[in-house]
């Protein structure tokens, strides 16, 4: 009896190549690069260790990380990424464990199957990377991550990916993409979008970036040495001079020695009665804050809608402002804002602290003294004061405990804030009704595009007193110690000011970025401000003045069917080079014409490649050699083996054929 033998046949997974393994390594080195901006810098620090370290491991031959090596870190990634936010969720924590985690799963990367995993994770984290910036500087650079991706995906599909030059990886993917644009672009116009975004990302409740409802000597100054944009403004006629743009943000009336905050009765009563001079119309986009807070031009009309009025004539909207916000308003820059002022606001806006500031408060009284209480003179005088013994600077001394005493009799240097909240202790303490105010003033005014750039390094505080007749008045005392502040902006008043003195701080490149925020805000405008109501007006030019889901799907429908006709079309008619072995053939064939051998039309591989060696004698045993391993390659098997076109590329690329000389 014959026995039988069963043999089983494990099939394996191939092992990454020395090449396919670089792409994939620069893939997430990209990766980490893209994320590095809101990554804590020890994490992005790590990651790159992590990841040169693997690398090399590689190249000498090594192989994936132990359990016990793996394990661990993965624990320790946890670990540091709670201990650093206090939690896993929300979008930079999510973000941090996410990019730890690819960066980690390099160490295990060993076969195809194993790479194609961590670049479907890559492209989801570079992806992620858009819930923090969707400008488009972001974009690009979000774009060409995908790059090295689908690249390292092509080699995997190669047979010998170490054999191939880095261009001829780069090159295929990148006309892939170019040609992925118009389908792109149809798809971002017609698809049709949802009123709201399809998700949120959770966060601590805190403002990321932007003004604070507390005013204290020293809060401001990482936001004014913040250059991002705040808002964008255009105005329907001539805009005000640079000395009427004051935005105001918050209007502060409590001082509790150390710093100032809004007051409970602004958000009970009803607006504060005002008359107007003429007003001005403009239109504004504030970035995303995360906060409430809208600033407005002084003086607010009326609220814009999705935003409420309140009674010290702030704006605040219904929600978190979580992504730009577009309106139009009126502002009125000449006003009476409540010429007869109530008495519970004439208290709180005279109350100071107990103990606080008694020099200061005997000056105030000589004031009012010798001005026998007239608010405009105790006013001028305080003004003479800051103008002839202050400093602006952006990096002033520390204040002691009393912090009004030690600034106006000790330092007597710092910036708007320090001016503001002493300006308005003295006019309180000389029984003048007064408030701090703070937002924005200035900013840079594009003449190509017509439009104030206000970034917010352009934060301001200034001061509000109640004069009789006149009522609320604002008064900066900043312009009494550096003009320049008010009447040139933020940028002048700095410079040389205790201001970095970096490259930021030179004119050209200041007005070089401010030209750019050009293209940031047609950006804004027509990709991430395109809205489902602006999708909506696509089709009025065909005479559809709303376009619903169904008329926007025909289009898309259309558009789709169109794209894949021309590029079928394209794949149709394009000359076709057949597989890899008639591609190599077609680039010996293209070095030879450039020889002076040229392929005749009615011409057989053999015949030509044996005219080629008799015309090129220094080269006759390649060339011969090149004919067996074609001849052997195309006929000798159903297919070309795999190996067989590797060597004959391999001798295609090592014949440097030269000119024939007649």
């Amino acid at each position: 009896m014959t026995g039988f033998r069963r043999s089983v046949k494990v099939v394996t997974e191939p092992k990454l190549t020395t090449r396919s393994f670089d792409m994939l390594t620069l893939t997430m080195g990209f990766m980490v690069l893209v994320h590095a901006l809101h990554l804590p810098w020890w994490l992005t620090v790590a990651l790159g260790a992590v990841l040169v370290s693997r690398w090399w491991q590689r190249r000498r031959g090594g192989a994936n990380a132990p359990a016990w090596l793996k394990l661990p870190l993965v624990g320790l990634l946890l670990a540091a990424v709670i201990v650093q936010h206090g939690t896993l969720f929300g979008r930079e924590p999510g973000s941090a464990f996410a990019v730890g985690l690819l960066v980690l799963k390099l160490l295990e990367s060993e076969h195809r199957r194993d790479a194609r995993v961590g670049i479907a994770f890559a492209c989801f984290a570079l992806m992620s990377a858009l819930l923090f910036d969707q400008g488009l500087v972001a974009s690009i650079v979000v774009c060409l991550g995908i790059v090295p991706a689908l690249a390292t995906l092509r080699t995997l599909e190669e047979v010998d990916p170490d054999t191939t030059s880095w261009k001829r990886e780069f090159t295929p993917v990148l006309w892939a993409l170019m040609a992925a644009v118009p389908l792109s672009l149809f798809a971002f116009l017609f698809v049709p979008r949802l009123s709201s975004p399809l998700w949120g990302t959770p966060d601590s409740g805190q403002t990321t970036t932007g003004l604070s409802n507390r005013l204290a000597p020293g809060d401001m100054l990482d936001l004014m040495t913040d250059d991002t944009p705040a808002m964008r403004v255009t105005f329907d006629g001539t805009p005000p001079p640079n000395a009427s743009r004051y935005f105001r943000a918050y209007t502060m009336q409590v001082f509790d020695g150390n710093g100032w905050s809004p007051g409970s009765r602004s958000t009970r009563r009803p607006p504060a009665v005002a008359e107007y001079g003429p007003r001005t119309g403009y239109r504004t986009s504030i970035e995303p804050t995360h906060d409430r807070v809208v600033p407005m031009l002084d003086l607010a009309t009326m609220a814009p809608p999705g935003t409420a009025l309140r009674a010290d004539r702030t704006v605040a909207a219904d929600r978190r402002i979580d992504e730009v916000l577009s309106f139009s308003a009126l502002a009125a820059t000449s006003y009476r804002l409540e010429p007869t002022l109530d008495d519970g606001v004439r208290r709180d806006n005279l109350q100071l602290p107990y103990g606080t500031g008694p020099r200061a408060r005997r000056l105030a009284a000589s004031w009012a003294e010798s001005s026998h209480g007239d608010g405009g003179a105790i006013v001028r005088s305080a003004l003479a004061l800051f103008h002839d013994d202050f400093s602006y600077t952006l990096a002033p001394e520390p204040l002691g405990r009393d912090r009004i005493d030690d600034f106006l009799f000790q330092t007597r240097e710092g910036y708007c804030e320090h001016f503001a909240s002493a300006f308005t202790f003295l006019m309180r303490a000389a029984g003048v009704p007064a408030r701090v105010v703070t937002g924005y003033q200035g900013g840079y005014w594009n003449t190509t595009a017509r439009y104030l750039l206000v970034r917010h390094s352009d934060a301001h505080a200034w001061s509000e007193v109640w004069l009789q007749g006149r009522g609320w008045v604002r008064v900066d005392p900043t312009s009494a110690v550096r003009p320049e502040r008010v009447e040139l902006g933020a940028a002048a008043a700095a410079a040389g000011h205790g201001a970095s003195d970096g490259l930021l701080d030179m004119a050209w490149l200041r007005d070089l970025r401010n030209r750019w925020d050009v293209v940031n805000q047609w950006w804004n405008r027509g990709v991430i401000g395109f809205d489902a109501l602006r999708q909506q007006g696509l089709l009025q030019p065909f005479g559809v003045p709303h376009a619903e889901v169904t008329d926007l799907a025909l289009v898309f429908a259309i558009g789709c069917a169109l794209l894949v006709a021309v590029a079928l079309g394209w794949a149709l008619f394009q000359r076709r080079e057949g597989d890899a072995l008639d591609a190599w053939m077609w680039r010996l064939q293209r070095m030879l014409a450039k020889a002076g051998v040229s392929r005749r039309t009615n011409e057989g591989p053999k015949h030509f490649l044996a005219r080629a060696a008799r015309a090129l004698p220094l080269h006759r045993n390649a060339l011969e050699r090149l004919s067996g391993l074609y001849l052997a390659a195309r006929y000798g098997h159903d297919e070309p083996p795999p190996e067989s076109v590797v060597e004959f590329g391999r001798a295609v690329k090592e014949l440097r054929p030269r000119r024939v000389v007649k």
